[in-house]
């Protein structure tokens, strides 16, 4: 049988789509915790990167030069990525690509270009030891990230699982707890798991007195939750007590409504113009993780105001734009959806959102002036779409008796942009 050999060209183009980066996780038993593969693509790498305490845990197996991370952390990977073609490892704490540096990583590089070999999570390590089913588990990291997005899942009866950033996130985690109505909930500190100063500790968030903690640290939470808990809940039509407004909000009922026709998918990007409290932006927000909300608003009270909301409900990444539409739109990411609220904004807005708007995607606009009623009516007279009156009727005191009080009727056109409008 004849054995073929590549051309030089054939050479070059395989060597360069090969792996030139090894990303390795590495837990707090450093080199004892992972394979053989792995400490060998440390050990043949030529240069290999990791914050101090990795490339400490990692020192017996590297033979190449050792680069600690830059401060600040350089999120563009230059340095890594100048050395493209070279053998090079980074090493990650625990999985590389659950809210790790390999997800850093990945934005700026083909899958084709590393090979990653991960370790067990604190996440896993945490369960594992606490015997928690971790697919049933609530997780969130907070490290170098707002505490605020733990206020979501604190719901009673849930085990979550939170990553913090240092000694004091715990601490700063039971006085959120406390403050929010949770405060007979059980903690379990877990610090610096995998490694010979492990250990766990016990506590109320409201007994909470731990000092000397690791900064290496997870905290478990068993929720409890007192009658005056500020609990979230699931799905649209949050009540309009538990946000901080003057007025200017849209109505629970008509907000459910609003967000059932904007039909948030995963990952979308939805501007919410005339943002007023912030609520149609906050909602969207919390039906998944995965999706973002620029909230315009050019009243600063108001503005302030939604900075304020979209903190205590969690969502501290709602983006917020101070300014006027439609001159405040400009240079704004495309959106997959946007919501125009009742109060009064002009046709000229109307045009600069139809424009902006993705193909496919749905624009939600309420009308509750007789002006904002006539720019919906001539929308849709051309550009079709869906018209619909949404009236609610609340019972209330009429002197000892009870009454039917009705609220200011709203106009909703939603319209799906299939083509460019005219």
């Amino acid at each position: 049988m004849e054995c073929k050999t590549l051309a030089p060209e054939q050479e070059k183009a395989l060597v360069a789509h090969a792996p030139w980066l090894s990303i390795v996780g590495i837990g707090e038993d450093g080199l004892r915790g992972i394979g053989e593969e792995a400490r060998r693509a440390i050990a043949e790498a030529e240069t290999v990167f990791g914050g101090r305490r990795h490339l400490d845990l990692a020192r017996d197996a590297i033979t190449g030069k050792a680069r600690p991370w830059p401060q600040p952390f350089d999120a563009a990977m230059k340095d890594v990525l100048a050395l493209a073609g070279t053998r090079t490892c980074v090493l990650a704490s625990g999985d590389p690509f659950f809210f790790g540096v390999g997800v850093t990583l990945a934005r700026h590089m083909s899958p084709d270009e590393f090979r990653a070999y991960p370790a067990p999570s604190a996440f896993s390590l945490a369960a594992s030891r606490l015997g928690w089913a971790l697919q049933d588990v609530d997780t969130v990291s907070l490290h170098g990230r707002p505490i605020d997005l733990i206020r979501p899942i604190l719901h009673p009866g849930r085990q979550v699982l939170a990553l913090t950033s240092d000694a004091t996130g715990p601490e700063a985690i039971a006085r959120l707890l406390c403050d929010s109505g949770f405060g007979h909930s059980r903690l379990k500190i877990l610090e610096a798991l995998g490694g010979p100063e492990e250990k766990i500790r016990s506590t109320e968030a409201q007994d909470f007195a731990l000092t000397d903690i690791d900064p290496l640290n997870l905290v478990a939470i068993e929720v409890k939750a007192e009658a005056a808990a500020r609990i979230l809940p699931l799905g649209f039509g949050l009540a309009d007590d538990l946000f901080e407004h003057d007025g200017q909000i849209t109505k629970r009922e008509i907000r459910a409504m609003t967000l059932s026709a904007l039909s948030p998918q995963r990952g979308q990007l939805l501007w919410d113009i005339g943002a007023g409290s912030g609520s149609i932006g906050i909602e969207w927000m919390l039906a998944h993780p995965s999706l973002h909300a620029i909230a315009i608003e050019h009243h600063p009270e108001r503005a302030a105001r939604v900075r304020r909301n979209a903190a205590s409900f969690g969502v501290p990444g709602l983006h917020l734009v101070e300014g006027k539409a439609p001159d405040a739109l400009a240079g704004l990411p495309q959106p997959d959806a946007i919501f125009i609220g009742g109060g009064g904004s002009g046709d000229g807005v109307l045009a600069a959102a139809l424009s902006a708007l993705k193909i496919g995607g749905r624009l939600v606009a309420n009308a509750v002036t007789l002006e904002m009623e006539q720019v919906l009516l001539a929308a849709h007279a051309a550009h079709g779409g869906t018209l619909t009156r949404l009236s609610i009727d609340r019972a209330e005191p009429v002197g000892r008796m009870t009454g039917w009080r009705a609220a200011m009727p709203v106009t909703q056109w939603i319209f799906i942009k299939k083509e460019l409008s005219t």
